[in-house]
């Protein structure tokens, strides 16, 4: 058989792998998220996420020094704080938890980049992502609170935000109070394409912010819709996001090369906590390899076309670099 082109030849070594290699990933695109707790001396496992913790403030800083040897250079903080009510307080109060951790954390790791959830479910009594009006949550009035928390976190030292509430219009209120108060230079990271998804159940668990009644459907989209995704990234760019996320990641690749093809800002994919659990039940049962599986994953999002990837793996997937198996 005569053959000139043999796609195999690229194939015939690791270093001819490598050199020839589309898709290459470093350190420098990982962020782990972290949640605090209030209390002292707390370093809590969650259940439905084995290996993942709630870190009281004075915990905190083992696990930034485990992430800064490990070359993971980047957190994303949630707050749990230990008292809720119907306009989520705690998530703008000057003390509050988030703020607390990002002082502590600037404090002793000047050089970590912290990046803070901006959201409300996890300290509203009700659970829901915004304030509420009997049973629907009101879009214009949560904007006014989404934008205090934004503000108060870079008050206390946050190097970037990020909006996860899918309230209209909350990157351009976010923007204008930023600027505002003379911090124009700290960008936006908006959740923009975030899908209503089964795959946030951990985190719900792990964060106590599920919704006391309904769902979060009115303003999480439809996991049906393709098209809806790329206008709600157009608009976020338009109000002035820097970074542009997808969430889910696994289940939305295709969602992802849609948005990358579609913007000229940096994209970043959240691989949430229900992919994290599945992969760690499966290995507990022995039916997959625990590392190939999350070199896999990462692989296969930045393949899609992501710059920026947050993930609880991150210490796993930034050895693995390491070691030269990914990257």
């Amino acid at each position: 058989m005569d053959m000139t082109i043999r796609p195999r030849r690229l194939r015939k070594s690791e270093t001819l792998r490598k050199m020839v290699r589309e898709t290459r990933m470093d350190k420098s695109s990982l962020i782990y998220p972290l949640f605090v707790k209030e209390g002292e001396n707390i370093e809590e496992e969650i259940p439905s996420m084995e290996g993942q913790y709630r870190y009281s403030i004075d915990r905190l800083p083992y696990e930034l020094e485990r992430l800064q040897k490990a070359g993971v250079d980047k957190v994303m903080f949630f707050g749990i704080p230990d008292v809720k009510d119907e306009v989520g307080s705690q998530a703008y109060a000057e003390d509050g938890i988030v703020q607390k951790a990002i002082r502590e954390a600037k404090k002793q790791f000047p050089d970590m980049y912290l990046i803070t959830d901006v959201c409300m479910c996890e300290y509203t009594s009700h659970g829901h992502c915004g304030v509420l009006c009997g049973h629907d949550v009101e879009n214009d009035k949560t904007l006014e609170l989404l934008a205090k928390t934004a503000l108060s976190h870079v008050q206390a030292g946050a190097d970037m935000v990020a909006p996860s509430d899918m309230m209209d219009g909350r990157v351009a209120a976010i923007r204008h109070i930023l600027d505002e108060n003379n911090y124009k230079d700290t960008p936006i990271m908006s959740y923009a394409v975030k899908y209503a998804s089964a795959f946030y159940g951990p985190f719900r668990d792990a964060a106590g912010s599920a919704p006391s009644f309904g769902d979060r459907k009115s303003y999480q989209m439809d996991f049906h819709n393709r098209r809806e995704a790329i206008k709600e990234a157009l608009l976020d760019v338009e109000e002035g996001a820097d970074i542009i996320m997808v969430k889910p990641a696994l289940s939305y690749l295709d969602i992802i090369r849609e948005v990358r093809d579609t913007i000229d800002l940096p994209v970043a994919a959240y691989s949430v906590s229900g992919e994290y659990a599945m992969v760690k039940a499966g290995a507990k049962l022995g039916y997959i390899d625990e590392e190939r599986i999350i070199g896999e994953m990462a692989v296969s999002t930045f393949r899609a076309g992501t710059d920026i990837y947050l993930t609880y793996f991150a210490k796993e997937i930034a050895k693995l670099m390491d070691e030269g198996r990914i990257g």
